[in-house]
């Protein structure tokens, strides 16, 4: 198969690259390094005073009044379900297209995840499905800013307030997005954020909740360590040994060596989230013209912050289906990627009773959906060769 004369790399072709591109990855420089090895000489590696240091500059970032540190995404999401007393027989809303730790952190709980569809045009979280499935047993929504784009937050709140419940933002893919001028992490009752690689920031692996309300947060502090409610250090502090376990709680701390890195990362926001939003731009002026290929939307009330690309092919206009183009993508060196499997067709909650056909938007987008890559040390090579791999595999494919 060829296309503009070149033959696909999948069919013998020579790839537009001669090396795997990742869909995303880490970036890090000497400041980093140094602020790791400043914390790796001192007394402190664990709950130590960077911890601290880390939360009120991540809260002050997203303009919230209390942030808490911990050691993943999902150990936000947690801690989160927690702090607002989700037990068995509560259940919370989650879209049905986003990673399985959105609904998991309910089942943690005890709860009932119970899932909503998205809007086919933004693939976010549907109000209109939400109110649906609201019950006497709902208490909460978790809303994700899918791909890095804000949720409609104005209507959920209303949605939220009408039925008594509490929101929250998976904002794990959407640090540095702004909704109708305001960050993402100050616009729900709890949000929470990964540092995972992947993401706009990086502490290894770590994650934050920030809110506004104290008593939440010092539920969620307690809960991170062991359900214990002073730490090593403060008791060092203080010249004591004595400690109490006031509920049952998790090892979800963040290291002082992690907060030292999520510092360092966190002053390379502004220009990493422009970056993407650069590459984003340049995406979209590339591909507008494939008729195989429907971009993502943008709206005049919002800033993504572009953790995601992604794509979806307009199966009438080609004669393969997703498959066949993801792997002629990653044969090129391009290392697309799928976010996500609708979490309800996973076997785990398929086991539970959950059937599929229920969520059409998510499901149909789910067939359709590719994930390019999109990460701020993206060169200009690296950005063209994904423009040209994507081009030339969907016109060679194309009807």
């Amino acid at each position: 198969m060829t296309t503009m004369g070149e033959r696909l790399a999948i069919h013998g072709g020579p790839p537009v690259r001669q090396t795997m591109l990742p869909y995303s990855r880490q970036g890090l420089d000497e400041d980093d390094i140094a602020a790791v090895v400043e914390v790796l000489r001192s007394d402190w590696l664990t709950t130590g005073p960077k911890v601290a240091e880390f939360e009120r500059a991540f809260a002050g970032f997203v303009g919230a009044r209390e942030a808490v540190a911990v050691s993943s995404g999902t150990a936000a999401l947690h801690a989160a379900m927690n702090a607002i007393g989700i037990h068995p027989g509560d259940a919370v809303i989650v879209p049905a297209l986003t990673f399985a730790a959105s609904a998991n952190c309910v089942a943690y709980q005890g709860g009932t995840p119970v899932f909503a569809d998205v809007n086919p045009d933004t693939l976010l979280l549907d109000p209109d499905d939400v109110e649906a499935r609201i019950t006497p047993r709902t208490r909460a929504i978790i809303a994700v800013d899918y791909a890095g784009q804000p949720c409609d937050y104005d209507i959920l709140r209303s949605v939220a307030e009408r039925h008594d419940l509490i929101l929250v933002a998976d904002a794990c893919h959407a640090l540095g997005a702004r909704y109708k001028e305001r960050f993402v992490g100050s616009l729900a009752d709890l949000s929470t954020f990964s540092f995972h690689p992947v993401k706009h920031i990086t502490t290894g692996e770590g994650g934050m909740v920030t809110t506004n309300d104290p008593k939440l947060a010092e539920r969620m502090r307690v809960f991170r360590n062991h359900g214990i409610t002073s730490d090593h250090r403060q008791r060092e502090q203080q010249g004591s040994w004595f400690y109490e376990m006031v509920d049952l709680g998790y090892n979800y701390r963040l290291t002082d060596i992690q907060c030292a890195l999520g510092l360092s990362q966190l002053k390379k926001l502004p220009g990493w989230v422009a970056k993407r939003g650069e590459i984003a731009a340049r995406y979209t002026e590339a591909f507008q013209e494939l008729a195989a290929v429907d971009l993502p939307p943008v709206f005049p009330d919002r800033e993504p912050s572009w953790h995601l690309y992604i794509i979806r092919l307009n199966l009438k206009h080609l004669r393969v289906g997703r498959t066949e183009i993801y792997e002629a993508l990653r044969a090129e060196h391009v290392g697309v990627n799928v976010h996500y499997i609708p979490v309800p067709w996973h076997p785990y909650y398929q086991q539970l009773g959950h059937s599929k056909g229920q969520w059409p938007a998510a499901e149909k987008a789910y067939e359709r959906i590719i994930s390019l890559p999109i990460f701020p040390a993206m060169s200009e090579h690296d950005v063209e060769t994904v423009i040209r791999g994507v081009t030339k595999v969907v016109r060679a494919y194309s009807l």
